[in-house]
């Protein structure tokens, strides 16, 4: 989420769920009997047997055959620009935040010269992240072809059911998901001040589908029609990483988001690094950190420092900080930038991409995605930008 009137609302939005959030985990320290979910048996963490349990927990299916890359920072727009330039059916856009800059005219005009040659173009932007849009950028992608929708544009009656997913589709084929928006926040390298830092993935292969669905049940939520055929193709394998993407929304008890990170926890027996932007867990989840590094598994924790652009999420994250770092996590604050990211690293095997913030919205509330993978040349990579990350960060020791 980001900076100005959406920042000025989340946190407006933020502040009474916060008060509720903080009663919850209060109850929850004195004892296991509140009445929260918690995935309470072990997860093993091979290719099967986790297979079984993210279909079991989340309904997702891990399936073979994958092409992903890791795509981080800036780089977030060649990648984005070069895709679109290949659809050659459709382009289907859902985000969070999409505003007006450097960033949003490179990717108009590559919309525009796809319109052009007859691919359909869809973009969906949520009414609280993208505030602005339908003043003129909405007009404007229309005037070049693009169907455009807000997503719940009655923002007091939907309140913190908002839509966070950051996803690009093209041709049903390849897809684009994990912490990016389209403003020119995202641009440059991570590292300097104004920059922010993020990950997001790349992928093609039979998940995409998923993606799809995803997209195209807020679409039509929004008022937009089913997606024709052409937009579900027969996908192809490439032969390579195992793959699931899970799609969460709000729901009164319990969401996928929840069940997701609960369960890549549990599966960590080696390693468990988490970077994260706005780091508010769920009292499960802050259990189950401590447990795992109690256990001796390596848990660490990145989180955004003191440029966070919540300062109320960055004000309630440091409240649990002591309770991590007693029992043998490690804490890191991200110093150069905002860093927006959100990812896990499971063993020398699994990662995860995509929007999930661990915070009472996400987790609650708000409409996510995110993709689990099984690779080891993904984790390492991942591993890599990790530790540089961390470089540039505080280690906190209280």
């Amino acid at each position: 989420m980001a900076g100005g009137t959406t920042r000025s609302l989340f946190d407006e939005l933020h502040s009474s769920f916060r008060d509720r959030w903080n009663e919850l985990l209060g109850s929850a320290r004195e004892g296991d009997d509140d009445g929260a979910f918690r995935l309470r048996h072990p997860v093993q963490s091979d290719s099967s047997h986790l297979a079984s349990a993210l279909f079991q927990s989340v309904g997702a299916r891990m399936t073979p055959g994958h092409r992903v890359e890791l795509v981080d920072n800036g780089r977030v727009f060649d990648v984005l620009v070069a895709e679109i330039a290949r659809a050659r059916t459709s382009v289907n856009i859902v985000l969070y935040i999409w505003e007006e800059g450097v960033a949003s005219d490179r990717v108009v005009a590559a919309l525009e010269d796809r319109a052009r040659s007859g691919v359909r173009c869809r973009v969906l932007v949520d009414a609280v992240g993208s505030p602005d849009f339908g003043g003129s950028l909405g007009p404007r992608l229309a005037q070049i072809g693009c169907e455009t929708r807000i997503f719940r544009p009655s923002v007091r009656s939907a309140g913190l059911a908002r839509n966070h997913r950051k996803i690009v589709i093209l041709d049903g084929a390849v897809a684009l998901t994990g912490g990016f928006g389209i403003r020119d926040s995202w641009l440059g390298d991570g590292c300097s001040e104004g920059a922010w830092r993020d990950t997001s993935v790349c992928f093609a292969g039979p998940a995409v589908a998923d993606a799809q669905q995803a997209f195209a049940e807020n679409w039509q939520e929004a008022g937009g029609p089913l997606l024709p055929l052409e937009d579900f193709p027969a996908l192809a394998s490439f032969g390579g990483a195992g793959v699931a993407f899970v799609g969460s929304t709000a729901h009164p008890i319990v969401t996928r988001a929840e069940r997701l990170t609960q369960l890549l926890i549990a599966a960590a027996t080696k390693r468990l690094w988490i970077a994260n932007a706005y780091f508010v867990p769920s009292r499960a989840i802050l259990d189950k950190l401590g447990a795992k590094a109690s256990e001796g598994v390596d848990v660490r924790v990145l989180v955004a420092g003191q440029k966070s652009d919540s300062k109320s999420s960055f004000g309630v994250q440091q409240f649990h900080y002591g309770e991590l770092i007693e029992r043998g996590v490690r804490v890191w604050e991200y110093r150069p930038s905002m860093l927006h990211a959100k990812t896990m690293m499971i063993d020398d095997h699994l990662v995860l991409v995509g929007s999930v913030n661990l915070d009472p919205l996400s987790l609650n509330t708000l409409d996510e995605g995110a993709l689990v993978v099984e690779n080891p040349r993904l984790a390492a990579a991942l591993a890599g930008t990790y530790l540089d990350d961390c470089a540039r960060a505080e280690l906190l020791t209280e």
